[in-house]
């Protein structure tokens, strides 16, 4: 029971997410293919770096999580784990993360890797969160970055194809969680969160995540227009925006706004997963 406790605060799922745009970040990377050190220790440390993050957000968030019905049972609040095994789970995957990104990968990946996990652990989860309905926005940044630190693995430098990627998942960001948000609105009201439906209401919520999917429709095509992909993928994207977009306008203007905005949330998921897996189909 200990061990399952200790993997769900990794938040295996979305670790697994950011693990697939990174592993893309290192393919796009190279006309080739990706040293197998690089491809396997990596993702390694990168994934080890997400689990540490995770973890803090866990401990930073155990009181807030006690007073929501989607995470009451996580493992802090349910006293499966305590706070300070869970500090020191955190610093152990922390440390390995650095020591296998600075030895074997590089150390341009290992300190943005720090810088991210720092970003997310104590600038999204310690303030932004409670401290502005924008928070998804500017801590959009943090969960924005595996792709890049792909990239870099492989490559030990920046490039703005990477930073591109980094775009991409930044704007995402905010139609995805805030469809979430509209779903569990009495949940953040109650537990005081600033998050944009309980400070500025769920109609304009829904109009932002309108918005948003027409502004994340401009930038997935990017990719095509500087030259880093082809017709394969502008199909793909077109399609994928198509759909969010008339999912998003659904949520917009229907009364459903529970059902619907978790299909926009369900459908934001492979979206992102969609784009990334025909950049890398359209690569090679």
């Amino acid at each position: 029971m200990t061990l399952v406790a200790y993997y769900e605060l990794c938040k295996p799922r979305v670790v697994a997410l950011m693990l697939i745009t990174s592993l893309v970040g290192m393919l796009l990377a190279t006309p080739s293919w990706v040293p197998l050190r690089i491809l396997i220790l990596g993702n390694l440390g990168i994934g080890l770096g997400a689990c540490a993050a995770a973890v803090v957000n866990h401990l930073v968030d155990r009181r807030i999580d006690a007073l929501m019905g989607r995470t009451q049972f996580r493992p802090l609040p349910s006293g499966r784990v305590t706070s300070g095994q869970a500090i020191l789970f955190a610093s152990v995957l922390a440390f390995l993360s650095m020591l296998i990104l600075s030895l074997w990968v590089n150390k341009l990946t290992a300190l943005l890797t720090l810088v991210t996990l720092i970003a997310y652990a104590g600038v999204y989860s310690l303030y932004l969160k409670r401290a502005t309905p924008q928070n998804i926005v500017i801590g959009g940044i943090a969960g924005a970055a595996p792709p890049l630190l792909g990239w870099t693995a492989t490559t030990g430098h920046i490039d703005p194809h990477g930073l591109l990627l980094v775009l991409i998942i930044f704007v995402w960001t905010p139609p995805h969680f805030w469809a979430l948000a509209i779903q569990r609105y009495k949940e953040y009201a109650r537990a005081d969160i600033p998050m944009l439906p309980v400070t500025h209401g769920i109609p304009f919520t829904k109009l932002c995540i309108f918005l948003y999917t027409l502004l994340l429709a401009a930038v997935s095509v990017l990719p095509y227009v500087v030259g880093m992909s082809g017709l394969i993928y502008l199909v793909a994207a077109l399609l994928l925006n198509s759909i969010f977009i008339f999912k998003s306008y659904l949520l917009l203007t229907k009364k459903e706004e529970h059902v619907l905005a978790g299909n926009v949330f369900r459908f934001s998921i492979w979206y992102l997963f969609g784009i990334f897996v025909f950049l890398l189909i359209d690569h090679y």
